[in-house]
């Protein structure tokens, strides 16, 4: 495929660096000198902390570079990813987020994504979730944070939340209703749900893949509905709660996601204009 070691060097490095960066926080040179004079201990100690610091450094690359190698090598589109529609939805989200500052995050659906890690990074108590079989095809895997199994149609988990996140997700779960009303209960009272999906203001289609016209998708062993004004409004009428913002996008030149060219940068437009994608957060009454 064209990948050799070098590809990696640079991002694997620069993460062992923030990690040592980290490991060094309580005890690093800087704060010694700012508190006491360095003794020869402390030298002793540092010089050590280098040493393993090397040697765990090498151990990782050792191993670790040639599994990342194999994976991309195997499954390229972990690696090679086109500019897609994330910029939008991840600058809804965080916009939000530091408007509302909810106490706690749960990202549902997170797949490879290093959503979760960002927000938890920005200091939010943060879980992260997916299903791992029906979209991944067991081959599910995400480098930026821990994500436990669940299915969100049934879930298990059993604390609550101030905000959920489901991004690019829910067009995928056939059952959406039972999902939307899963992540509801999840909720506190008066708690967010951030959702982002192709969406077309009148038209709801079950499978935008199936189209002749669609752009992408063909063959999927997933789904990928477009969701309406009237989906949305079955939501909040059975789940109890209201839309407190909303977003649309134009993302494609044609009626529907994926059909036609695809537009760099996406266009942020009204309901009544040519639209594809929608950013909802609903407010849990």
């Amino acid at each position: 495929m064209g990948w050799s070691m070098k590809d990696f060097e640079g991002q694997w490095v620069m993460f062992m660096g923030q990690t040592a960066s980290s490991s060094y926080q309580g005890i690093g040179a800087s704060s010694l000198l700012n508190t006491r004079s360095v003794s020869s201990k402390d030298v002793i100690d540092m010089r050590i902390g280098s040493i393993v610091y090397g040697f765990y450094k090498a151990v990782m690359q050792f191993f670790l570079l040639p599994l990342l190698l194999i994976e991309c090598q195997s499954f390229p589109a972990l690696c090679r990813r086109e500019a897609n529609e994330r910029a939008v939805e991840y600058a809804f989200v965080f916009r939000h987020l530091s408007q509302i500052y909810p106490a706690n995050v749960l990202d549902v659906g997170a797949g490879q994504s290093a959503l979760p890690a960002l927000i938890a990074y920005c200091g939010f108590k943060t879980a992260a979730t997916d299903e791992k079989k029906g979209y991944w095809k067991n081959l599910f895997v995400n480098h930026h944070y821990y994500v436990v199994s669940d299915d969100i149609t049934k879930t298990r988990i059993k604390r609550t939340y101030d905000m959920i996140t489901c991004i690019s997700t829910l067009e995928h779960i056939a059952n959406h209703n039972a999902a939307i009303g899963e992540m509801f209960k999840l909720l506190q009272s008066n708690g967010y749900l951030c959702l982002t999906f192709p969406y077309n203001e009148n038209e709801y289609v079950q499978n935008v893949y199936d189209l002749p016209e669609a752009g992408r998708g063909k063959g999927a062993s997933y789904i990928c509905q477009v969701f309406s004004r009237k989906t949305i409004d079955g939501w909040i009428e059975e789940n109890g709660g209201k839309v407190v913002d909303q977003e649309y996008w134009r993302c494609f030149t044609g009626p529907l996601w994926t059909l036609g060219d695809q537009i760099f940068p996406p266009q942020r437009v009204t309901e009544k204009e040519l639209h594809q994608l929608s950013c909802v957060l609903i407010q849990k009454a």
